[in-house]
């Protein structure tokens, strides 16, 4: 089994920053089945949307590249020795606002949210304007 945890969501202003982390635990990385770490973000009445993702063996990473893409203003990073997957967000704007949260799995399309097997309860970020 895999518990993920997420933290640092909360209110900001346009422009400012923060930091989430998600705390891995259990069989993280150890078996195929969770080789992927993905962020997703999920606002009121739109569908879960992929953010970013990384590979916990290599440290690879991809980002979402659809209108108005967080490439260029969000990196994901993880630390193997502490079992986290940190999303460093900059320059945040309004649109940004949305439960982020941390996803683990295996799978062929780490943009779909059938690539992951285990998700995070998610932490609210807040953007004003």
């Amino acid at each position: 089994q895999v518990q993920l945890v997420e933290s640092g969501g909360g209110l900001v202003q346009a422009g400012g920053s923060l930091r989430l982390s998600c705390a891995a635990s259990g069989r993280i990385g150890r078996t195929f089945s969770t080789q992927t770490m993905g962020w997703f973000r999920q606002a009121p009445g739109k569908e879960r949307e992929f953010v970013a993702a990384t590979w916990w063996i290599s440290g690879s990473t991809y980002y979402a590249d659809y209108t108005d893409s967080v490439k260029g203003r969000f990196t994901i990073s993880r630390d193997v020795s502490k079992n986290t997957v940190d999303l460093q967000m900059r320059s945040l704007k309004p649109e940004d606002t949305a439960v982020y949260l941390c996803a683990s799995g295996i799978g062929a399309d780490v943009r779909s949210t059938d690539h992951y097997s285990y998700w995070g309860q998610g932490t609210q970020v807040t953007v004003s304007s």
